[in-house]
């Protein structure tokens, strides 16, 4: 599962970050977490194959979280793409995108297609194949905003090759021994599943919560995530606006990943009106153990 971040700013396109889009890799199935301005721009120069991207999901309906979408279906219009792309979000998000892509792409070589989330569900499955699961969440802000949680499934237990060949294990029974079965040999013995497996590989989670206050609701809905993502707008020095604008503090963010029990938090949705996010970090780190990291564009990491 591979994170990269294509835009990490606030509000409106800066010189220093764009607005907020990140694309997740799994397995070689593309996933994309808003769409702001510049997003297309930044696929192309991380040479991310648009091909390969068939689900979007929206947090919400402002412009620095969806502006970028019409120009990057529009570009895969263009290239010809062929399946379908689903574009998960609030209702009110599908109906204003149906207008705009409407006007835009007329009649577009591939079908587009609409998951309507409910903001208010604590967890919503959107998406699920054998081996990933996403899931919505609410967040708050000023409008209806939604994070997201991709969780792996279960790898199932490992097979000891040599124990399994010596105790004669058909082929048949092995989907078996990797769900936890003992393996009862014809004349009735019984060989106890961890004498003929491994321990399964640990299974690895992400959550995206961007644009909302700093909220044990929140908490509660992230708790056991490995990898959060979390708004980290302001600084100390911006605390009063994160409260006007609903937005968090890095160090409000660090508190949230702190009693979730994260091991890793990625800030990023950084106002304009810092030269450096560096104090951010810094503040973050006083309140949480775990690994810090600062979104850039381009910045790739291995969840």
């Amino acid at each position: 599962m591979k994170l990269t971040i294509l835009g990490c700013g606030s509000a409106s396109p800066s010189l220093r970050h764009l607005p907020s889009s990140q694309v997740i890799d799994h397995g070689g199935k593309l996933f994309m977490v808003d769409c702001g301005e510049g997003a297309q721009l930044e696929m192309m120069r991380r040479r991310i194959r648009f091909g390969k991207l068939n689900n979007i999901f929206i947090s919400h309906i402002h412009g620095d979280h969806f502006l970028g979408l019409p120009g990057l279906l529009s570009t895969m219009a263009l290239n010809e793409k062929g399946s379908a792309v689903t574009i998960h979000c609030v209702a009110e998000g599908a109906d204003v995108l149906r207008h705009v892509l409407d006007v835009v792409l007329g009649q577009p070589p591939f079908e587009i297609r609409y998951n309507i989330i409910d903001p208010t569900a604590r967890h919503q499955l959107l998406y699920e194949d054998s081996s990933l699961t996403v899931s919505s969440f609410p967040l708050y802000h000023r409008i209806d905003c939604v994070g997201f949680i991709f969780r792996e499934k279960s790898h199932g237990r490992h097979i000891d090759g040599p124990a399994v060949q010596f105790h004669g294990v058909p082929h048949y029974f092995i989907s078996n021994l990797r769900q936890g079965e003992d393996f009862i040999k014809p004349d009735g013995t019984v060989i106890a599943n961890r004498l003929l497996t491994k321990d399964p590989s640990p299974t690895r989670s992400y959550a995206y919560c961007t644009d909302t206050m700093a909220d044990r609701r929140v908490v509660a809905s992230v708790r056991g995530v490995n990898t959060i993502f979390h708004d980290a707008t302001y600084g100390d020095d911006g605390e009063p606006f994160a409260t006007r604008y609903g937005h968090s503090t890095a160090r409000q963010a660090a508190n949230i990943a702190r009693l979730a029990g994260a091991d890793t938090l990625i800030l990023g949705h950084f106002s304009r009106r810092y030269d450096s996010e560096q104090p951010l970090a810094d503040q973050a780190a006083e309140v949480f153990p775990g690994r810090i990291i600062l979104a850039n564009e381009g910045l790739q990491i291995d969840l």
